[in-house]
């Protein structure tokens, strides 16, 4: 498994650096869509084909082997052994808003503090931690974008909702003053 994570981890960090979401709106119609995605195919699933598809995937549907689009976490001083798997989806999507995140600050020029991008962050490792909490809970595969898409999402939604600059975000502008002199297209 470490090997398999370090090349994770690396397609992961290129993947960050490649792709992008050019506003706010295209990361909530991707992280909506995929949130009900990754419901459907763990929870829902199960009632058409008598098994967690996204679930029988992952562990390599009783052929010994799984998938490698995931990051598999050991789980040291549990007696059975086993491991914790996260899919690339579930760091890799979220990853996608919190990067545009990051870049928005930069461009509006917000200090750390002031920004989207530490309270994303934020919610990112809290909605990690609330499916590791429900996968003790519930002792069975978790879709984990149901909890990080509102830890994320809905918090950067409901952030800027309260600060005034939803539609800033919702089309990646900066607040009017805050732009960078250099990146408009009619300067020298």
């Amino acid at each position: 498994w470490p090997f398999q994570d370090i090349i994770a981890a690396g397609f992961l960090c290129w993947m960050q650096r490649t792709l992008r979401v050019p506003n706010l709106k295209i990361a909530t119609v991707l992280l909506v869509a995929m949130f009900f995605f990754d419901i459907y195919w763990v929870f829902i699933s199960v009632h058409q084909f008598h098994k967690s598809v996204m679930v029988s995937v992952a562990t390599g549907g009783g052929t010994g082997e799984s998938v490698p689009m995931l990051i598999r976490i050991p789980q040291f001083g549990d007696p059975l052994g086993g491991d914790r798997m996260l899919g690339f989806g579930d760091i890799a999507l979220p990853g996608l808003l919190v990067s545009f995140l990051r870049r928005h600050d930069i461009k509006s020029h917000k200090k750390i503090g002031e920004g989207y991008f530490l309270p994303s962050l934020v919610g990112y490792f809290v909605g990690l931690c609330v499916t590791i909490v429900a996968l003790s809970i519930m002792k069975m595969g978790q879709p984990a974008l149901l909890y990080l898409v509102p830890c994320t999402l809905g918090l950067t939604l409901l952030l800027s909702l309260c600060r005034g600059e939803l539609m800033l975000l919702w089309d990646n502008k900066a607040r009017r003053g805050t732009e960078d002199p250099h990146s408009s297209d009619g300067g020298p």
